[in-house]
């Protein structure tokens, strides 16, 4: 069993997670490997909050040029996780919208 720290890595920062966060809906950077009912419990104890839903999906990585040479940026795994109705805000996420 990975420890939570090991399964969030951060949390996405964008305009579009943002306007999620009124829904209840947080978005975070995980693990490659991790599971559904891996990421609501590293969740729910790393915030203390109750989890309704997990949505996970993969995103590629953007292929990237330094002059003539072509790379791509790192694959990676987005959670949007979203709380019960009754359950308290993830106070890092307060006052950002």
């Amino acid at each position: 069993m990975k420890a939570p720290q090991d399964i969030i890595l951060k949390p996405v920062i964008t305009e579009k997670s943002m306007d999620g966060l009124q829904e209840g809906k947080y978005t975070f950077k995980v693990a490659k490997d991790a599971t559904k009912p891996e990421i609501k419990k590293a969740v729910e104890k790393l915030f203390g909050v109750e989890v309704n839903k997990v949505t996970t999906m993969n995103v590629n990585g953007k292929e990237k040029r330094m002059g003539r040479y072509v790379g791509t940026t790192a694959a990676w795994k987005k959670a949007i996780v979203t709380l019960t109705a009754d359950s308290k805000a993830i106070e890092f996420f307060e006052g950002m919208y």
